[in-house]
């Protein structure tokens, strides 16, 4: 098994080196970077490339590391009690199966995908480290122990809203995606809009990275939104001698609602603007 990046994602060579590490040392991928740099589609297209089932387990604010094994419904099993219902003798049927769970049972090597791993519990990385660890765990319901029929090739995103335990990254491979440079954006743009004017892309990149550049900026633009602003620039049919113009006016370019997404940064740039108008008197 080894991944080489796919027609529909541009991977770099240390990406791919990443990816290939961290299965050959069936060790879970842990991918840090920017919003909007590719890390959760890293999973997918691991998956496919491989041909592998994909698992996919969101986390969000609340999501507990029980929940990844398995969730007990003791609820509904006291309701089906009292009404008498059957299904109550065996506590099986108010057992539901987590995104771990699933992976450990897969019939095919599976890619388990765990995105956004900061966002939880700050304990939530350390409550996982023995099943990802032993590729097992045990139902305490039901007596019984759930081990991995093939070790998932796990791939685990983080936006570093928070540190990860030390303990969680010594048993990771790391890798951070770099935001893309000019060459390889372009490729990816390529990827996404085949044979679309290289003189838009040259112009629309050109002040992409201008603004990106800008001081004080509370959010660069990322990837899709560039691939967002790119698409409404042909369906608006704007030029690249429209993106080329320096009028101090005209500071923010056009359709920039795709490409800044706060007030501060539309402030930043109108003031930009004002001081641009001021010193061409």
């Amino acid at each position: 098994m080894h991944f080489e990046g796919t027609k529909d994602y541009v991977a770099t060579d240390d990406l791919k080196v990443a990816v290939n590490a961290a299965v050959a040392l069936e060790r879970p991928l842990l991918v840090k970077g920017e919003p909007g740099t590719g890390k959760t589609v890293l999973a997918l297209e691991v998956a496919k490339a491989l041909g592998a089932p994909l698992i996919e387990w969101h986390i969000k604010s609340t999501t507990k590391a029980l929940q990844g094994l398995y969730e007990y419904d003791a609820v509904s099993r006291l309701r089906d009690s009292q009404l008498g219902d059957e299904r109550v003798k065996d506590i099986r049927n108010y057992i539901k199966r987590g995104k771990l769970w699933d992976a450990f049972v897969s019939d095919d090597r599976p890619v388990l995908l765990i995105d956004e791993i900061d966002k939880a519990d700050i304990e939530f990385p350390n409550d996982l480290l023995q099943e990802l660890d032993r590729m097992e765990f045990f139902v305490y319901e039901t007596g019984e122990t759930v081990k991995a029929r093939r070790r998932p090739i796990v791939v685990i995103t983080s936006n570093n809203e928070k540190e990860l335990p030390d303990a969680f990254l010594r048993r990771c491979f790391f890798h951070y995606i770099r935001f893309p440079d000019p060459d390889t954006m372009a490729a990816i743009v390529e990827v996404h809009f085949p044979g679309i004017k290289q003189r838009l892309v040259s112009e629309a990149l050109k002040l992409f990275y201008e603004i990106r550049e800008v001081p004080g900026m509370k959010k660069k633009p990322s990837t899709s939104e560039l691939l967002d602003w790119l698409k409404l620039l042909m369906v608006e049919d704007i030029g690249p001698e429209i993106l080329r113009e320096r009028d101090p006016k005209k500071l923010i370019p056009p359709l920039h609602g795709a490409l800044i997404k706060n007030e501060q940064d539309v402030h930043l740039f109108e003031r930009l603007a004002f001081m641009a108008r001021r010193e061409g008197r």
